[in-house]
């Protein structure tokens, strides 16, 4: 079965100052939301981290929850965990999907997101991947989260020489490297 195939799994990040996350989950499926928040929990306080839970009614809201989270807030990332299982009709492929690519763009916004929400044919999938005993993939966002906050904080500081800057940018700063007052 290749749900239990055998892979890598990083050595957990580590910090030397401590880190506060926000776990926005959604507990439609309230058995399976509170075994993938046990995992995200432990994986979190194995860290030295605190978290903070975030309720929102379905996978579709919790990119949003997200988002006002992070305009109004000081979390240094973010855990989603919710659970979306196949029905009968195709509101199953835009939850998942729109939920994902939405996580997706706030990702590439810069926001340190691990994505938990489960895509599943059936409870026994669900049930399964949200084990903390098992699949533990409540565990699994809540360290992909951690890696990106480290990632953040390694090169938090760089000010230069990496990427892209906007033309007004590149100038303001090739202007302060040579000493040039003109811009």
């Amino acid at each position: 079965m290749a749900g239990h195939e055998q892979h890598y799994i990083m050595p957990r990040a580590e910090f030397d100052k401590p880190v506060k996350l926000a776990i926005v989950m959604s507990p439609y499926y309230k058995d399976i939301a509170d075994n993938m928040l046990a995992g995200a929990a432990a994986e979190i306080e194995a860290a030295s981290g605190t978290y903070e839970v975030i309720e929102v009614p379905g996978a579709l809201e919790i990119p949003t929850a997200i988002a006002i989270t992070d305009a109004r807030s000081n979390f240094d990332g973010f855990v989603a965990l919710g659970c979306v299982i196949r029905g009968e009709t195709t509101h199953y492929d835009t939850v998942c999907n729109d939920s994902s690519r939405a996580i997706q763009l706030l990702g590439l916004q810069g926001l340190c997101i691990g994505n938990g929400i489960l895509t599943v044919e059936n409870r026994k999938q669900a049930e399964v991947r949200a084990d903390p005993k098992d699949q533990n993939k409540g565990g699994g966002a809540a360290a992909a989260a951690l890696h990106l906050i480290a990632l953040t904080r390694k090169w938090g500081a760089q000010t230069k020489g990496v990427g892209f800057k906007a033309p007004s940018e590149a100038i303001k700063l090739a202007s302060a490297e040579n000493g040039s007052t003109t811009a």
